[in-house]
């Protein structure tokens, strides 16, 4: 347990914001998910209008510190990718 004053409130904090981080990071993996089952389904309309919407959600998770922007880019070019062949 942290001793100082300031210790403590930055103990509260960081539970505070882990809650609001694992908030993001699961919206953000929601959105993608929908986008792999759109994938899977065959769907491309579909999956096009889901990677639409998930494309903003993983930039903003990366935005907010939650990815990467490397980890960001690679997982919505992955999925664009998949989405083209899927087209052809």
């Amino acid at each position: 347990m942290a001793n100082t004053l300031s210790a403590r409130k930055r103990a509260r904090r960081n539970a505070a914001r882990a809650v609001v981080n694992a908030r993001r990071r699961s919206r953000m993996r929601t959105f993608v998910k929908k986008v792999e089952s759109a994938l899977a389904s065959g769907d491309a309309a579909s999956a096009a209008a889901a990677l639409a919407a998930a494309r903003p959600e993983v930039q903003r998770a990366a935005a907010k510190g939650i990815l990467h922007k490397n980890t960001a880019a690679r997982k919505i070019s992955r999925l664009a990718t998949r989405l083209k062949a899927l087209k052809a």
